[in-house]
């Protein structure tokens, strides 16, 4: 009898975690959204708030220079006898040059062929780079080798050489500098491009994908590419800030820019005989540059750490 009563006690007496029966306990979790590589690198980008502030550098002098129509009053070219080498004031912000032109819309209309050149040269290396060590890294055997001899033999000379010569070929200009800055860093690209497609191509899910019957240009250019691009982002946006230097270099020794460009380092070159009596005709586009190449900086020293697989 008291056995009846114990075991109707204990039917009656619900389990001591709240829950009934076993069912409750084999209920199917929720399933857990994941997130992937690149919005998780989003994040970690945003969150370094010296990258954020590049960005937010960048973002401000680009808009700036996109909306030059509308933020001049004056053509950068028109000369004004009345407003020589008039200084900063509410009329002409950065000042005039010696003929009367106005330096804050030079420097504008100047920032969009400087960063116009050092961006288009930058996807010329980028682009020809990455086929370059795609193909040769892929394809193996005597093309990886000869590729490689010739790579070797251009990073044999200085950047700088590489860029005299193609501009002693081709003539002073900006097209002749962009040419220049895209063909000079094309061995750095390709360098880096063949390694990091020789520490994918090998990966299991790349041997799976051929076991399934995957032609080999799909393997190339759908599981390799994606797979190593990103040490070519980093790589590229870093040099971006070298490129936009090259490209004021060589305006300054009179090899990019011709007058009347407004380019920066045209303008620079061109205002240093005023420095001791007009000032701002170089030092404004002088902080344009530091500002452009300062900010893409630090864009590339945050997305280093963002997008550093070893972090995740």
């Amino acid at each position: 009898m008291d056995n009846e009563n114990s075991l109707s006690i204990k039917q009656r007496t619900p389990p001591a975690n709240g829950r009934e029966g076993t069912s409750a306990r084999l209920k199917p979790a929720r399933p857990v959204t994941g997130i992937s590589p690149w919005k998780l690198s989003w994040r970690r980008f945003i969150h370094n708030k010296m990258s954020l502030s590049g960005l937010v550098l960048l973002s401000l002098l680009v808009t700036a220079i996109l909306l030059a129509p509308l933020l001049v009053r004056y053509v950068p070219t028109d000369i004004d006898p009345e407003s020589i080498r008039v200084p900063p004031s509410s009329v002409h912000w950065f000042g005039t040059d010696d003929l009367g032109r106005d330096v804050f819309s030079r420097v504008l209309w100047g920032g969009q062929e400087t960063l116009r050149v050092g961006i288009v040269g930058v996807l010329i290396a980028i682009g020809g780079g990455m086929l370059l060590g795609l193909v040769s890294a892929y394809a193996g055997g005597w093309i990886d080798s000869l590729t490689q001899r010739l790579i070797e033999i251009m990073l044999a000379f200085p950047v700088i050489l590489l860029l005299l010569c193609v501009i002693a070929i081709l003539g002073p200009g900006l097209l002749t500098v962009l040419i220049a800055i895209g063909v000079a860093n094309i061995p750095w690209y390709a360098r880096l491009a063949r390694g990091s497609v020789l520490s994918v191509k090998n990966m299991g899910y790349i041997e799976a994908t051929r076991a399934v019957g995957a032609s080999e240009r799909r393997i190339m250019f759908l599981h390799v590419l994606p797979n190593m691009i990103s040490p070519i982002i980093i790589y590229g946006t870093l040099e971006l800030g070298s490129a936009i230097m090259m490209t004021a270099g060589l305006s300054y020794i009179g090899l990019g820019a011709q007058p009347p460009s407004p380019e920066w380092g045209a303008m620079l070159n061109y205002g240093r005989t005023y420095l001791r009596d007009a000032w701002w005709m170089s030092v404004f586009p002088g902080i344009g540059v530091f500002i452009s190449v300062l900010s893409i900086n630090l864009m590339g020293e945050g997305m280093r750490d963002a997008l550093d697989p070893k972090t995740y």
